[in-house]
């Protein structure tokens, strides 16, 4: 009988090998073609790197032959001639006769007066070159709109005799530069485009690729221009296998269903058919139906059964994370060395997980424009995915459209990927959750979580999505800030994030923009994007002077912070314009809060009081500013180094282009002139913030030596009025001064203030007494 029943089996097995034959033939077609495509992805991404190299090389070959052709040309004897009898229309002509498929050539003097008379028409981009070519004092080239188009021009320094110094100009055919292009192609679903900012001078293959070009761009040596390649993520397999390992598991399927289907179902004798009779012992060995009850609960009719969430990832060991990223206000560090895309991806995947435990799962990300955001970018969204948020990517924003973004789309959590007004090889991440900015021991937690291995790993990821929300931003504004009359504004966003928004936002609330230094560059090849620093603001200054503009305003990398410069020249420091903010919240909220950071002036809390506002002082840091109004319900709030946080009419974030809307405002609404109405305000003799670098992890113990000796028995302080909240401040009759640790960098920040030079003299002489026994021979700088 256990003969028979073996054969009845086999025979069952036999008539069903086919069909599981067919099953796994088809598994194996989906493994080996995931195979194919992931070797073809691959070859593509391969090629379209071969493609850009081959580009980029070419490219800076043809523009250090234009720039070679450029100097030899300089140096013909009737272009010489020229130059040294002073005639620049002569100069002109003789090097257009002598450079064959030329299209225009100018010699201007070096005040480029001509040239500013009507900058619009003439061309910010050529202004930009000609300055570009006498402030570096040698040839140079970048991509201009003149001529009805694209165009490669050309500048060099030259001296004309008896007149001074000018600048040759040379409008090329732009394919001069960029016929190497012609000789690549993309892959098909490759991208491949020329920039120059964020402009594509030439765009090939698939432009959805656009947005994730920059992580594989390529800087044209020489040049302000890059190469841009991007290439189809490599998708992986069925259970996340690669291409080898799809192969490879695709051959034994097909192998199995080959020995299924010849063999009709009869497996090799080493594995025989179990028994009758082992089976019997089996089942009297098994668990009774009512033991399999107590351990499989039923399942409720119509309930999915919930697919088992994966392990969530191993602890990360803490030599592989830099501690030292995870700030007082938010996570920032050296690109390469301390972040890289799995840095920001673990990141991601800690603030998904802080988020999901707050019942949060949507998430809006933006980045500056920086030239590492991308490639960080796409790291925190696949994090944030893993632990099962929902990303909005945004792309490239200001930090303010950012938050913006979260309150807009409703979801209250989002991620800047910002590295402010830090040096270019610097990135980071500003975090809000829940509508609240992470800060401290907050983003303390953030580490903790990655490297305990506390971090929620979702059994699907999350989805991701694009959204645009700029055009959504600008109307917001513009809806409810409109000028009474018009002014003229310079914009300086420093080549940051704010150049792509800032220009459009002014013009739409009605004011005339002359844009400087609004091609987002995330190297800043004209002056490092921070408006505190007066050094940063010259450039500023001479061309709200040249157009004779009503005002300049600046900028600082990711646009959350505003500086601003007189028709006169004068900078107008940020809690000075804090005033003139205060007192606009005041007229129209009686009573309400007003908070500012230790750095600011002595004048605020007096003006406050006297617009008929509640001052309170609190400590530096935009997400603790934040959190003191969210604590007190304040209306308005302002930091030394350019945050301003408006809750009347806005969302209480810091946000640099709505605080020019709102100045810009103010002084439309008066008929004295900007300069006038700024005049007005108290203004005291007072220090820029004095930075003083220290040994890394030594600011705070250092201010802690001096806090404590304020408030010994021996304090040298004298008459003066102490304030510890944040570092070491000392109110005077006729000023103050301060000594703080900074928490972004190794410095000490300070600053003095009194009510004449000799005031100030003897504040700072106190305070230089006890810093220079603490500090040594390192230089105060005051």
């Amino acid at each position: 009988m256990s003969g028979i029943g073996e054969a009845q089996r086999g025979k069952s097995l036999g008539r069903s090998a086919p069909l599981l034959g067919v099953l796994l033939v088809l598994l194996a077609g989906w493994f080996g073609w995931s195979a194919v495509q992931q070797w073809r992805q691959a070859a593509s991404g391969e090629a379209l790197e071969q493609a850009r190299d081959q580009a980029v090389q070419g490219l800076q070959q043809a523009a250090a032959g234009q720039l070679q052709q450029l100097q030899q040309q300089l140096k013909g004897d009737r272009v010489q001639q020229a130059l040294q009898a002073g005639d620049a229309a002569g100069a002109a002509l003789a090097l257009r006769e002598s450079w064959t498929g030329v299209e225009q050539v100018e010699v201007l003097g070096a005040d480029l007066a001509a040239g500013y008379a009507d900058a619009a028409t003439f061309g910010y981009a050529r202004l930009a070159l000609l300055e570009s070519a006498l402030a570096d004092g040698k040839a140079t080239l970048r991509v201009v709109r003149d001529g009805g188009g694209n165009r490669l021009g050309l500048a060099a320094p030259v001296q004309l005799a008896g007149v001074g110094p000018g600048v040759v100009y040379v409008r090329q055919p732009l394919l001069r530069l960029t016929a190497p292009l012609d000789q690549v192609r993309a892959p098909g679903n490759g991208f491949l485009a020329l920039r120059q900012g964020t402009h594509n001078i030439v765009v090939q293959g698939d432009t959805g690729l656009s947005e994730s070009a920059e992580a594989m761009a390529r800087p044209v040596a020489g040049t302000p221009l890059r190469l841009a390649a991007g290439v189809p993520n490599v998708e992986p397999g069925p259970l996340g296998l690669g291409g080898l390992a799809s192969a490879i598991v695709a051959l034994l399927l097909a192998f199995i269903a080959v020995l299924l289907v010849v063999g009709r179902g009869r497996l090799p004798k080493s594995l025989p058919l179990p028994s009758r009779r082992s089976a019997v012992a089996d089942a009297d060995h098994g668990p009774t139906l009512r033991e399999s009850l107590q351990m499989v609960p039923p399942t409720v009719p119509g309930e999915a059964v919930a697919e088992a969430a994966p392990p969530p990832p191993p602890p990360v060991p803490a030599e592989e994370l830099a501690a030292g990223i995870f700030r007082a206000y938010d996570i920032r560090g050296v690109v390469g060395s301390e972040l890289t895309a799995r840095t920001a991806a673990l990141i991601g995947q800690a603030i998904g997980t802080v988020a999901l435990e707050q019942g949060l799962r949507e998430v809006v990300i933006g980045r500056d424009g920086r030239l590492s955001g991308p490639e960080l970018s796409a790291g925190l969204a696949e994090g944030l995915r893993r632990a099962g948020c929902a990303v909005i990517d945004i792309g490239l924003a200001p930090t303010p459209v950012v938050y913006f973004a979260a309150y807009h789309l409703r979801t209250g959590t989002c991620v800047a990927v910002t590295g402010s007004h830090n040096p270019p090889d610097y990135n980071g991440f500003k975090i809000v959750i829940g509508g609240e900015t992470l800060s401290g021991d907050a983003i303390t937690d953030l580490y903790q979580r990655i490297v305990e291995g506390r971090l929620v790993q979702a059994a699907e990821p999350g989805d991701y999505q694009q959204r645009e929300v700029s055009a959504d931003y600008i109307q917001r504004i513009a809806d409810d800030v409109q000028l009474d009359r018009p002014l003229k504004v310079v914009a300086d966003a420093g080549n940051g994030v704010a150049g792509a928004f800032a220009p459009q936002l002014l013009e739409a609330i009605g004011a005339e923009v002359i844009p400087l230094y609004c091609d987002v560059d995330g190297t800043f090849p004209n002056h490092h994007p921070d408006p505190s620093e007066p050094a940063n603001l010259e450039d500023l200054v001479q061309t709200v002077k040249r157009f004779g503009a009503d005002l300049g305003v600046a900028f600082d990398g990711d646009g959350d912070r505003l500086g601003v410069v007189t028709a006169e020249g004068k900078i107008i420091y940020a809690d000075r314009l804090l005033m003139l903010f205060a007192a606009d919240v005041l007229m129209r909220n009686p009573g309400a809060m007003v908070i500012y950071d230790v750095k600011c002036t002595g004048k605020l809390s007096d003006h406050v009081l006297r617009n008929g506002g509640s001052p309170l002082m609190w400590k530096t840091g935009h997400s603790l500013m934040k959190a003191k109004m969210r604590e007190t319900d304040a209306e308005l709030a302002g930091e030394m180094s350019g945050h301003f946080f408006f809750k009347e009419r806005w969302f209480g974030f810091d946000d640099g282009l709505y605080a020019a809307a709102r100045l810009l405002e103010i002084l439309a609404q008066r008929e004295e002139t900007p300069d006038d109405v700024l005049a007005e305000l108290p203004e005291m003799v007072a220090t820029p913030e004095l930075k003083v670098p220290v040994a890394e992890g030594t600011p705070h113990a250092l201010v802690a030596m001096l806090v404590a000796a304020a408030q010994s028995p021996d304090n040298p302080y004298v008459g003066g009025r102490l304030s510890t909240i944040d570092g070491l401040r000392v109110d005077f009759a006729d000023g103050w001064g301060l000594v703080r640790a900074s928490n972004t960098t190794p410095v000490l920040v300070l600053r003095f203030e009194g009510n004449d030079e000799a005031a100030l003299e003897r504040i700072q002489a106190l305070f230089r007494s006890q810093l220079q026994p603490v500090l040594g021979d390192t230089p105060l700088g005051f």
